[in-house]
């Protein structure tokens, strides 16, 4: 693998069949992230594809000519052109992998598959998830000389990484963006001794035997494991939700109701949690509309009322979104009527989404206890029902989920499991 400057680049294209490209840039978590995928695979594949590195904003015209505007970004050349995929961001060892099989031939697939090597490591403490819980127990753990793995499919921060900003933390005047207090957390984790293993593929989770696999090919092994997973919105699925998830669209009313001061909004659903919140949203805003699917509200009988009461909010029932995009500094929210089937533009400066949400356990087989809604429970130590197995943040079975919360829950976890590995 090499470093190289846009201006011989050409040459080392016509010089070599098959290569593989990597623009990153410096302090970016991504990049350094794939940085050790990207140098073992290098050992793999290097005897017949040329590994690639170039510093994006050292080499922008050629960055430019290509197409590349993030970090870290790979591209596939074959017989001096491109072929295979773009990958981008949080960048999978799978997904390389894939695009390097397809520039060989089988039979030489197979022997670089037959050749990696099965590993197996060993620590104290596994923490599944590198959210808020998950960071803030790092800390905790590292701090305490605790042999600390920290392990994410994705980046670290969990979701808030994807909140515009963050004014309720404290220690912060200003309001935070909430990707770069994820990062924070995720370097004090790191400055204090926790390894890292982030935007990896888990594919297997075994709790009786405390240890899950990695990337297919490496087993971590721990005394103790945290799950701190958390939990996602449940989404509509329609056209334009993921595109504006973050620019325009909330599932926060805490975290973002504050923006809409004096201006218009949308909530989508009418259980509690989007009623409840209506009431909340309707200290900053104008006009609420609300868009419900059913005929009715199915919120408890106090909440309508006091929704219905309320000047400020109009409620659509028998209405589903079709689909959001923006005009100008407006979003557009198209709905339609479920009873004529009519579909109708709404124009508004923000969407609040409240259909519910799910903790992240997909990864989870083993029978541990459960509330009626999927949640782990756990008693005050965060202990699950699985010896030496605990739980924090929002995938826990509690009533307030807020990064305080989740932060506090990582704190007092950590705190139980460092005393009783000492």
């Amino acid at each position: 693998m090499i470093e190289m400057k846009e201006d011989v680049f050409d040459k080392e294209l016509n010089s070599h069949e098959l290569v593989v490209l990597d623009f990153y840039s410096t302090e970016c978590p991504p990049c350094e992230a794939l940085a050790p995928k990207f140098e073992a695979l290098d050992n793999l594949y290097g005897d017949d594809i040329r590994f690639i590195k170039m510093f994006r904003q050292g080499n922008r015209e050629l960055a430019e000519r290509l197409g590349v505007r993030s970090s870290p970004t790979l591209l596939f050349f074959k017989g001096g052109k491109q072929v295979g995929d773009v990958l981008t961001g949080g960048i999978h060892r799978s997904d390389i992998m894939r695009n390097l099989d397809a520039m060989l031939p089988g039979s030489r697939v197979k022997e670089i598959h037959d050749a990696i090597e099965q590993k197996t490591s060993e620590t104290e403490t596994l923490v599944l998830g590198a959210g808020p819980a998950g960071l803030a127990a790092a800390i905790y753990l590292a701090q305490a000389k605790v042999d600390t793995v920290v392990v994410d499919p994705l980046l670290p921060g969990g979701q808030v990484s994807t909140t515009h900003q963050v004014s309720n933390y404290p220690g912060f005047i200003e309001p935070q963006p909430g990707f770069m207090l994820g990062h924070n957390m995720a370097e004090q984790a790191k400055v204090a001794g926790a390894q890292m293993k982030v935007a990896v593929e888990i594919n297997k989770v075994d709790l009786q035997n405390k240890e899950i696999m990695v990337d297919g090919h490496e087993t971590i092994r721990a005394r103790k494991i945290l799950i701190t997973t958390g939990a996602s919105p449940r989404y509509l699925n329609v056209e334009g939700e993921k595109e504006h998830y973050g620019k325009g669209i909330s599932y926060c009313a805490t975290c973002d109701a504050k923006y809409y001061h004096d201006k218009e909004v949308v909530i989508i659903g009418g259980g509690n949690t989007a009623v409840e919140e209506s009431e909340f949203i309707s200290k900053f805003a104008s006009k609420i509309t609300m868009v419900q699917q059913f005929p009715y509200l199915t919120a408890n009988r106090a909440a309508q009322e006091r929704a219905m009461a309320d000047p400020k909010i109009n409620i659509l029932l028998s209405h589903e979104p079709r689909g959001f995009y923006r005009q100008g500094d407006k979003m557009m929210v198209k709905v339609e009527n479920l009873d004529t089937k009519e579909i109708n533009e709404l124009v508004t400066d923000g969407v609040f989404v409240f259909v519910g949400m799910k903790p992240n356990l997909e990864l989870i087989t083993e029978p541990l206890e459960k509330d009626e809604w999927g949640y782990l429970k756990v008693n005050h130590e965060m202990r699950t029902s699985l010896p030496d197995v605990f739980a924090a943040g929002d995938v826990i079975s509690k009533q307030i989920r807020q990064i305080t919360t989740a932060v506090s829950d990582g704190t007092i976890a950590s705190i139980v499991i460092a005393r009783e590995l000492q």
